[in-house]
């Protein structure tokens, strides 16, 4: 594309975000929803600036990958497969570590502190729609971080484009995460609760875990193979993560002061999004500040962590 379509197609699109938020309804005299506009329309408008002035750094990683798109999903295909090569299970095994864990948790938290229903919903449901983004994040954030190291023998070639190294483990995580959508779906249904347009949401929200997990492995795979620790520390914060993410409860527990602090981490948006698809019947531009942040958030990782794999790749050989 060339340099003044990409400065018309950025400009438009800078246009009508800024029509759309300013256009967001507000209450008759709430100035502090005013001042929110503006200071969205100017953040946003500054990091399009900075993509438009950096575009060629930002876009080529994009285009690295969708370039090498077939030997993406193949290589994918054949990660998942081998990843339980020799068990006697083979990828049933994949399915069994999250069962297993919803499974405790539904019996420790409903059978044994007999949790009551959020609202008319039943806890296990709620629990079960927060666990899947979480499984699919966590999954995909260890197996991206360690992509590089796994396959340590491609990063020694100097032909091969190292860089769909971590979208191949995420890709591969995708797998089980569309299994575990599905087995929500049909819980739902059980429970009487079919699925409607509102559900279609949930690719969208699968989306968002891609994009925003893909730009921290960048960074991560990168830095673990100078540092190896990275790995016990990331473990370390997905333990952490799951019970500081309103999954097994919910947000109104805590004084509403400091929810705000919860709202700023990304997952949140994920996780409540899955709910608002499943349970709520909500859409996700209902929430547009939340959206807004959320890509504002995933944008800025994707770009830091795109900058460090360029600038450490070329010692990967080198210390692998």
């Amino acid at each position: 594309m060339s340099k003044k379509k990409w400065t018309a197609g950025i400009i438009l699109l800078g246009i009508l975000l800024n029509i759309w938020i300013w256009n967001l309804p507000v209450a008759y005299g709430d100035a502090d929803a005013r001042l929110k506009k503006i200071a969205c329309c100017v953040i946003l408008d500054i990091i399009l600036l900075a993509f438009l002035k950096y575009r060629e750094k930002f876009a080529s990683l994009p285009i690295e990958l969708y370039r090498n798109r077939r030997l993406i999903f193949k290589l994918a295909r054949n990660d998942f497969k081998t990843k339980y090569a020799g068990s006697y299970l083979g990828i049933f095994w994949a399915f069994v570590q999250p069962i297993v864990t919803v499974l405790v948790y539904w019996f420790v938290f409903q059978v044994g502190f007999r949790s009551a229903p959020v609202g008319d919903v039943p806890w296990v449901l709620y629990l079960v729609s927060g666990l899947v983004p979480w499984f699919f994040f966590s999954d995909a954030l260890n197996g991206g971080t360690n992509a590089l190291i796994e396959y340590n023998y491609l990063v020694k070639k100097v032909v091969f484009k190292i860089s769909i190294l971590p979208i191949i483990k995420i890709i591969s995580a995708m797998f089980v995460h569309g299994f575990f959508v599905l087995f929500t779906v049909v819980l739902f249904s059980c429970y009487g609760r079919f699925p409607d347009l509102y559900t279609l949401q949930i690719l969208y929200y699968s989306f968002c875990v891609f994009i925003l997990v893909l730009g921290i492995c960048y960074a991560t795979c990168s830095v673990v193979i100078f540092f190896r620790d990275l790995t016990q520390i990331i473990n370390i914060f997905l333990q952490v993560g799951v019970w500081m993410t309103p999954i097994m409860w919910q947000l109104d527990m805590i004084p509403s002061a400091l929810h705000w602090i919860f709202r700023l981490n990304p997952i949140f948006y994920i996780v409540s999004g899955y709910r608002d698809a499943l349970i709520n019947k909500v859409w996700f531009w209902e929430h547009p500040y939340m959206t807004l942040y959320f890509w504002v958030c995933a944008a800025v990782m994707f770009g830091i962590g795109g900058m460090i794999f360029k600038k450490l790749k070329i010692h990967f050989a080198d210390v692998l």
